[in-house]
């Protein structure tokens, strides 16, 4: 195993940094961890591979973890962008971002009525040891893939 491994954060390219960072703060609670990042330059070209790119974002730290730890959601836009496949929930690669919730329901609504849209259809789940989970899927308002979970 690696020496000294922990996660960090999971990284959110955007079209619009700004305005994605906003609905993740508004919807769920999410805490700007500044500075926002505004970088270009060799060094960035360097370390993607890319050229003449420019990059601005922020760090958003996830809710349910204490004090100024705990892993964030890093949102950035680059220039210049590059189009992708629409995210799908069987792509492979990174699917989604998963939040528990008090009401699947309830936070489906907050999420369709902020910008984002519907996957699937909200459906509880028994697993093997018996427990039960309530889901969903969503997008928030770039087509991004965020699960909505609830155990009980």
């Amino acid at each position: 195993m690696i020496s000294g491994v922990r996660y960090v954060h999971t990284n959110l390219i955007a079209h619009d940094w700004l305005r994605l960072a906003g609905f993740y703060e508004a919807l769920f609670g999410c805490i700007p961890v500044p500075p926002e990042r505004d970088y270009s330059g060799a060094a960035l070209d360097a370390g993607t591979g890319l050229q003449n790119a420019t990059l601005r974002g922020v760090h958003l730290r996830l809710p349910g973890y204490d004090g100024n730890s705990g892993p964030t959601l890093e949102i950035y836009s680059y220039t210049p962008e590059e189009s992708g496949p629409v995210p799908r929930v069987n792509r492979p690669g990174f699917g989604h971002i998963a939040f528990e919730v008090a009401s699947v329901r309830d936070a489906q609504r907050e999420v369709l009525a902020n910008g984002g849209a519907p996957v699937g259809e909200v459906v509880t789940l028994t697993t093997a040891t018996g427990a039960h989970v309530t889901w969903c899927y969503v997008t928030d308002p770039e087509g991004n893939i965020i699960e909505l979970q609830s155990w009980g």
